[in-house]
């Protein structure tokens, strides 16, 4: 029966995604051809070093604004996470507290930016900000899971001490879920990268506000060097990213 409704739903689904116009990518092929020539041909950096230093320092600026954004919703997410967490706080706290996290996960990014966007003005702040929040509602969630799956042995011993609730948290709880937590939000940070890329098309800062600049003026060989950058750049952040998570796993 499920494998049936999804089948159901994607006939359901066929017209309105537009399905039925899917041929076109295939009888298109002089607009395509055109645009591929010119993705396929981006200045080499020995021919124009200043343009790709430029775009170096600004793919860098977009790692700072997504690391930033990353440390800011660990701060957030991880108070968040133990108030949602069923097994150590009173559902008093944690329907309400779960009801934010969904607000949070649910209201996109470039939404957040541009609502930021006009409380703090164009720039890497504004990205930095909606990163943030969004972040702290899908790491907060993570991390209540984490807790509740802990094992209850140690939290019951150090109960056994006589210690108060919170010396359960930091002595009990904390050292089961830290190596968790810390990969969950390498994850994020490899994904926030990608995410504080596309927040620079609403002038949020960074190597996407250049990406967007240069497909309004049609200039496809420098769209093409962006792309090299950010896919060079994200590639190295998850290679690393994946190295310290099986340090740490």
């Amino acid at each position: 029966m499920l494998w049936g409704g999804l089948l159901l739903l994607l006939l359901i689904s066929f017209g309105p995604v537009d399905m039925s116009r899917l041929p076109l990518l295939f009888t298109n092929t002089d607009n395509i051809r055109l645009y591929g020539r010119e993705l396929l041909n981006p200045p080499m950096p020995w021919d124009n070093p200043e343009l790709w230093a430029r775009l170096v320092g600004q793919m860098w600026l977009t790692i700072q604004i997504a690391l930033w954004g990353t440390f800011i919703a660990v701060f957030l997410a991880i108070p968040m996470g133990l108030a949602a967490a069923r097994n150590i706080a009173p559902n008093w706290i944690v329907w309400p507290m779960r009801r934010v996290m969904d607000i949070l996960r649910s209201i996109p990014d470039l939404v957040m930016g541009t609502l930021f966007i006009v409380a703090v003005g164009l720039g890497p702040l504004a990205g930095v900000l909606a990163i943030a929040l969004n972040t702290a509602g899908v790491l907060a969630k993570l991390f209540s899971e984490a807790v509740e799956s802990i094992d209850h042995g140690p939290v019951e011993g150090v109960r056994a001490t006589g210690a108060g609730r919170l010396h359960e948290i930091v002595w009990g709880v904390i050292p089961q879920v830290a190596p968790l937590w810390t990969s969950f939000a390498l994850y994020r940070f490899e994904s926030n990268s990608r995410a504080a890329t596309v927040l620079g098309l609403i002038g949020a800062g960074g190597i996407g506000q250049l990406l967007f600049e240069n497909i309004q003026s049609f200039n496809y060989a420098t769209v093409s060097a962006i792309a090299i950058v950010i896919v060079v750049a994200v590639s190295l952040i998850d290679m690393l990213s994946q190295a310290m998570r099986k340090r740490l796993l």
